[in-house]
């Protein structure tokens, strides 16, 4: 059973009919005991990074437990962001900080490109990596943010709006995406799956 976390900004509804898509048992997460029979983690978000300040202490404790036990874990969009040390807008919450970095706003070029990020944009694949196993290089995803999170040594993919930023991150069995796989079409199902997988093992 796989674990959604709700703490008030997610977009559970279409995430979780992603996951039931890609063969999942889920479950909603409302309480940080809800996670300790789970298989694997999943944070979503959408909105203000400030929006992850409900995830307090009994909260982050919970997760990393999990982590620390070789649980996977996986971030969407806001909850990939969470991943992170923190994010610039909003600065005194603190991120979970299982991937170094923070994240910033996109650069919109003095102007000249529309900030927030939405719609399709490709993926660069720029090193192996399980949530990606069997994706094509170059597949489109769907994207709705202003802020992302640096490229690093756990970055795995990036996109360009702008300027390059991570799109996928992966480092042992904790990983994200900046996108929306639950509405990217036969690339996120495939990234679901694999995540899927990875908790089955």
């Amino acid at each position: 059973m796989i674990a959604l976390v709700d703490y008030g900004a997610g977009n559970l509804t279409s995430v979780r009919k992603g996951f039931a898509a890609a063969g999942a048992d889920v479950t909603l997460a409302r309480a940080p005991g809800d996670l300790a029979d789970a298989s694997g983690v999943v944070v979503p978000g959408v909105g203000h990074f400030g929006a992850t300040s409900s995830l307090e202490e009994a909260w982050t404790e919970a997760i990393l437990r999990g982590v620390d036990d070789g649980r996977p874990l996986f971030g969407i969009c806001l909850g990939m962001q969470w991943l992170f040390d923190g994010s610039t807008e909003a600065p005194e919450c603190r991120g979970l900080g299982v991937l170094a970095g923070r994240c910033r706003r996109l650069d919109d070029r003095g102007g000249t490109l529309k900030i927030p990020h939405v719609g399709w944009n490709a993926l660069t694949i720029t090193r192996p990596s399980t949530l990606l196993a069997g994706l094509a290089e170059g597949a489109y995803v769907y994207f709705t943010h202003s802020y992302a999170g640096p490229v690093t040594d756990a970055t795995c993919a990036v996109s360009v709006h702008g300027d390059s930023f991570a799109a996928v991150v992966e480092r042992e069995h904790v990983g994200g995406v900046q996108f929306h796989p639950e509405k990217s079409g036969e690339a996120g199902l495939r990234i679901l799956r694999n995540f899927v997988a990875l908790c089955a093992r």
